[in-house]
């Protein structure tokens, strides 16, 4: 079917050529005669080369082989051919697909009729009267060997078309393969594909595993003076509802693109705001802090926005990531910690002297950090995570060309985080 279908293909082009060279025959009809079909038919051929360069040529042949050839799909390239390598590969597969197709379904319809007639030569008398020419064999005196020619042919008929299928599907991959154009842009599809999901994954993670954490911790604080003072319960519960709301509508967001899939990558990507709509420094860090202290764990701060005097004046994405970063630090300081939490937001000029990451002179490029430190257990706890907060928190950092630290200081826990604001943003 594959190589019938490459002969109804190469159609088109033999009626015009036919036109051509029965004009340059001098008016000989090129339908009858057999040296002029194949003077057509070669002259078709390089015509046929030339449509095979178009891009969507090679997408309509991959089709066809993967329905008809039985070749696997990974040896085989997606889309339209977007190299001249490519497309130069597609023309010779174009043109051997209908070329050889042509020669298998004309001898389809050629030789099917003859083995019939020279099946039934011995015995139908009227045949062996016709002009049937067979070679050395006389039709008259030796009609029964008629029937082993037209087995021959029918048998010649088959392998033709079965050799000239295997040979198809053998050069299908080499011809129809990916290149390297192709494969470098399947693996960016899958980077791009890959960077949304982790994206997502992490907007999970933050939101519902710091809403299960302070709803514990609250839901516990509650518990232990819940007959000596009522009024932290009352606190706490309405901490635990508005925390439980919150993250509600925040998982029906992330959900939501999981389930359509548009606009992931608007949402899941660096710029703009996206239909997540994630909680932000500037709307959102009170009410963090305030739901964070209902679990009875005192949280000192100091918030100094710099020149600016106002966290709205942060760049969207800065802002967004910040959140992210001391939700999971407060999150990890009110399960791993002890005492109080110290938590300091400044913007100051990138490169301070005595700083990490001190380049001498700032060159008017600014830095959001985050530090926040608190007592460790004196008992490291047993890990349920597989420490994905902090993983996540410095990818969100490297997404802006900052950076996270973790680790003990000076006695206490720490977690410093750098986000470059301005020109430092990548």
């Amino acid at each position: 079917m594959h190589l019938i279908l490459g002969g109804a293909l190469l159609m088109p082009y033999f009626l015009l050529t036919q036109v051509v060279v029965g004009a340059l025959g001098g008016g000989s009809d090129a339908r009858t005669s057999l040296l002029l079909n194949f003077a057509a038919y070669a002259l078709a051929l390089p015509i046929v080369a030339v449509s095979g360069l178009f891009g969507l040529v090679r997408p309509m042949s991959v089709a066809a082989v993967r329905a008809m050839c039985a070749v696997p799909g990974e040896g085989l390239a997606e889309g339209p051919a977007r190299s001249w390598a490519a497309r130069g590969r597609a023309s010779v597969w174009w043109t051997l697909h209908l070329g050889v197709g042509a020669l298998v379904s004309g001898m389809s319809l050629a030789v099917p009729p003859m083995a019939v007639v020279l099946l039934a030569l011995p015995f139908v008398g009227a045949l062996r009267k016709l002009p049937v020419g067979l070679g050395p064999v006389d039709a008259q005196a030796q009609p029964y060997l008629a029937p082993l020619l037209g087995i021959g042919l029918l048998a010649g008929l088959v392998l033709c078309a079965a050799a000239a299928g295997a040979l198809l599907a053998r050069l299908a991959p080499v011809l129809l393969g990916p290149t390297a154009a192709d494969r470098l842009a399947a693996a960016e599809e899958r980077a791009a594909d890959l960077a949304v999901r982790n994206r997502l994954a992490r907007e999970l993670h933050d939101a519902v595993g710091h809403a299960l954490s302070a709803v514990t911790l609250q839901a516990g604080a509650a518990r232990r003076v819940l007959d000596s003072d009522p009024g932290f319960v009352r606190e706490a519960l309405a901490a635990i509802e508005e925390t439980t709301r919150r993250t509600v509508g925040e998982l029906d967001a992330v959900l939501g693109l999981l389930r359509e899939g548009d606009g992931a990558g608007d949402a899941a990507g660096p710029g703009g705001a996206g239909p997540l709509a994630a909680p932000t420094l500037a709307a959102d860090l009170d009410g963090l802090l305030a739901r964070s202290r209902a679990s009875g764990t005192p949280i000192t701060t100091r918030q100094d926005p710099g020149p600016a005097g106002d966290w709205g004046r942060l760049p969207a994405i800065a802002s967004r990531e910040a959140y992210r970063i001391v939700q999971e630090g407060l999150s990890n300081a009110l399960r791993h910690g002890t005492g109080p939490v110290d938590l300091r937001i400044l913007v100051r000029e990138r490169g301070e002297p005595g700083e990490p990451g001190d380049r001498g002179a700032s060159g008017g490029h600014q830095e959001l950090e985050i530090i926040m430190t608190n007592d460790p257990a004196d008992a490291p706890p047993a890990r349920t995570t597989g420490g994905r907060g902090l993983r996540g928190a410095a990818e969100r950092a490297a997404l802006l060309g900052g950076r996270v630290e973790a680790g003990p200081h000076g006695g206490r826990w720490r977690l410093r985080a750098v986000l470059p604001l301005g020109g430092g943003a990548r």
